[in-house]
C-alpha cells in the first residue's frame, strides 16, 4: 500500500495541472454521438424484430417466463441506451464526475494513479484508487480527451 501513496503527483504538479487545463469545469457528452446513434439504431432494430417475432407466435403457446426475460432485458436494453444518451462528464477543482445510473466520482486525493485508454467508441480515463475497484470515465468531445491525456500524464504510475 506504502507503494501507491508514493506515486501520487506532488502538490505542485497537481496545481500545474489545474493550470493546464484551463479554466475549469471541464464539461461534455460522456459518449460520441456517433455512439448515441448507434446504440439507438441497434435498439430500433432489436425492437422491431422483437415485435415481428411477437406477431408471429398468435397461435402458438408462448412460454411467459421466457416472453418476461426478453421483455426485461428489452427494457434494460432501453435503460442503458437512455443513460448513455444524457450522461455527461465533468472535470472540476474537486475531481471528476460522471452521471450514469448512478454518479461516478473520484476527488483528486483519492487518485493514486490514472490511465486514458483510447478506444473506437469511447476515450476512457481508468482512475486507481488503491482502495477499491477503479473508477471509469467516458469521454465524447475533444476537450475532454485533451483533458483525460494530460491527466494520465500528471497522475501516470511512476
Amino acid at each position: 500500500m506504502q507503494l501507491l501513496h508514493s506515486t501520487r503527483p506532488s502538490a505542485e504538479e497537481h496545481a500545474a495541472l489545474l493550470a493546464d487545463l484551463g479554466p475549469l469545469p471541464i464539461e461534455g457528452k460522456a459518449w460520441p454521438t456517433w455512439v448515441k446513434i448507434l446504440i439507438w439504431v441497434v435498439i430500433t432494430a432489436i425492437g422491431v424484430q422483437f415485435i415481428r417475432v411477437a406477431m408471429g407466435f398468435e397461435a402458438e403457446q408462448v412460454n411467459p417466463f421466457m416472453a418476461g426475460t426478453i421483455v426485461i432485458t428489452f427494457c434494460g436494453l432501453l435503460l442503458i441506451a437512455r443513460v448513455m444518451a444524457i450522461s455527461t462528464t465533468r472535470i472540476t477543482e474537486e475531481g471528476i464526475e460522471q452521471t450514469w445510473i448512478t454518479k461516478r466520482a473520484i476527488g483528486w486525493n483519492d487518485i493514486q494513479f490514472a490511465k486514458f485508454v483510447p478506444m473506437i467508441a469511447s476515450k476512457r480515463l481508468i482512475c486507481f484508487t488503491g482502495r477499491s475497484r477503479p473508477v471509469i470515465f467516458q469521454s465524447g468531445t475533444p476537450e475532454l480527451h485533451k483533458a483525460f491525456a494530460k491527466i494520465s500524464l500528471v497522475y501516470r504510475r511512476r
